[in-house]
Parts: C-alpha cells; sequence; structure tokens
C-alpha cells in the first residue's frame, strides 16, 4: 500500500512535538518548567514528564548533598595569633523553586555561599583563641557556624548539611619561626640526652674497670698462693729427698746449676780449677 506523500510531514510534525514535549527527570534531579521564564512546575520525583513543546523549557537542579571547598581563609584568633582555615561545606538544594528565583543557578549559589562562610568563619572563630581552634572545642564551632549560615542560606532555597575544616595551618612566617624553635628545643634535648649518656658510660666504665681490677687482684692473689703452696710442696719434697741421700740431691742440684749455666754455647766462665762448682767433674758420682 502506497502512503501518501502528505502523511510523512504530518508524521514527522508529530515526532518532533513528542520529543519537544517529553523530558525524563533522573534520580539525582529535580526540574522546574518555566513558560517564557516563569516558573510553571516543579518535579522532585524521577521519571517521565511532560510539557509544552517550543513554549516551555526545563531547568534541571541536583538534589544530592553537594561540596562546596572554600578557598582558605586567615582568620585572627582572640590572641592576636593568626590561622589559615581551609573548611569545606556540604549543602543540598531543598526548594527547587526559591532556589531559582534568589540565585538562578548553581554557579551563582556557590559565590554566594563562599562569601557567607568566610564571612561567619571569621567572625566566629575570630572571637576564640588559637588553643581552642586546635582543641576539640573546634566541633562545637563548626557547629555555630553551620546554623548561622543555614539562617542566610534558607533564602535561597540551600540547606547546609555541615561545615567542616580541612586543615588549620599557621602563616608560612609563623611556621617557619616555630619549625626554628622546635629544632632548637630538639638539638638542646639532644645535647642533654648524649651528656646524659656520656655520664652513665663513663660510670659503667669506671665501674667494669673497678670490677676487673679486683678480679686481677683476686686472681694473682690466688695464683700466688697456688704458686707458695707449690713452693713449699716442691721444698718439703726436696726436703724429704735430701733427708734420705743428701749425696744424690747435692749432685741433682749441681746439674741443674750446670744445665742453667753451661746450655747457650756463648757462656764463659773463669773459675779456679777447685771451686766447689767443678766438685762433680772427674768424679764417678756414686749413690749411696
Amino acid at each position: 500500500m502506497k502512503v501518501p506523500k502528505f502523511i510523512v510531514p504530518i508524521i514527522v510534525v508529530i515526532v518532533v512535538f513528542l520529543f519537544q514535549s517529553i523530558f525524563i527527570v533522573k534520580e539525582i534531579n529535580q526540574a522546574i518548567v518555566l513558560q517564557f521564564g516563569d516558573p510553571k512546575k516543579i518535579i522532585t520525583e524521577a521519571g517521565l514528564n511532560f510539557k509544552l513543546p517550543f513554549i516551555q523549557n526545563v531547568v534541571y537542579l541536583d538534589k544530592r548533598v553537594l561540596n562546596l571547598d572554600n578557598p582558605p581563609e586567615e582568620v585572627i584568633a582572640s590572641d592576636q595569633k593568626r590561622l589559615i582555615i581551609d573548611a569545606i561545606t556540604r549543602f543540598q538544594i531543598v526548594d527547587p523553586l526559591k532556589f531559582y528565583i534568589s540565585v538562578g543557578n548553581e554557579r551563582v549559589a556557590r559565590s554566594r555561599l563562599s562569601t557567607i562562610i568566610n564571612s561567619r568563619i571569621r567572625g566566629v572563630l575570630g572571637t576564640q583563641d588559637l588553643a581552642t581552634l586546635l582543641s576539640t572545642e573546634r566541633t562545637k564551632q563548626m557547629t555555630i557556624i553551620r546554623n548561622d549560615v543555614n539562617v542566610e542560606a534558607k533564602g535561597f532555597g540551600i540547606k547546609i548539611v555541615d561545615v567542616r575544616i580541612k586543615r588549620a595551618d599557621l602563616p608560612p612566617a609563623n611556621s617557619d619561626a616555630i619549625y626554628k624553635r622546635m629544632q632548637t628545643e630538639r638539638q638542646r634535648e639532644a645535647k642533654e640526652f648524649r651528656a646524659q649518656g656520656a655520664e652513665i658510660a663513663a660510670k659503667i666504665t669506671s665501674t667494669a674497670d673497678k670490677d676487673v681490677t679486683v678480679l686481677l687482684a683476686n686472681a694473682k692473689k690466688q695464683s700466688e698462693i697456688m704458686k707458695g703452696e707449690g713452693d713449699g710442696q716442691r721444698n718439703k719434697i726436696f726436703a724429704e729427698a735430701f733427708g734420705k741421700d743428701p749425696q744424690f740431691f747435692a749432685f741433682y742440684r749441681a746439674m741443674q746449676a750446670y744445665e742453667t749455666a753451661l746450655i747457650g754455647g756463648e757462656t764463659s766462665l773463669v773459675l779456679s780449677p777447685d771451686s766447689a762448682f767443678f766438685k762433680f767433674f772427674g768424679k764417678t758420682f756414686k749413690p749411696n
């Protein structure tokens, strides 16, 4: 069956009409239907929706919790100490219509919120001293900031979920001075530890030297005692041997004297032939 030529343009127009009439809202979005810039309908649920083609258009807004990373802000505490505060804010668009009317889009909303948050950070944290800002009390101060910002953000259709400090640093000049002071303090402590260590080492060394001296003295004493006992035993044996055969004992001692005096080859003795030293030369020893 042949389709009339005038049907094709009609089908095209219908398709375009349907395409311009249908729009889909995703789970993460909420939408505002505008007619010549005038809001006509707010859609917060995901699904398929319809609008008038060519007359109405759709603006999508994110309904998730969004992050706003504020630029670092210098805060002067109540004790005149300076601190660089880097904060992050989490917010959510809860009233799409008020949001669109007051700020128009997310870019403008972020700029307005950033100004308000920085102002409240300076106002609240500026009333506290540095020790408070670096302690657990800081959480309480951030809650105050969040509540104050929420009051102003409510007029934009925005809810502030949380305001947190990511980092709190001293200005570079202060950080350098504190670092040098800490370095000097650590060097002083290191010197004290080394001095204490040297003192303990000297005590240990002196104690060890004393113990060594005592041990050596005791050992020498014991060796002298043992040597004396050995000499006494030897003399006793010699005495007993001398008592049994004095002539053999005299001969034995003479042989020891000859061995000591004559061994070596370079010893020269000038003695009288009738010296007692040679009394056993030329004689035959006959033991008893």
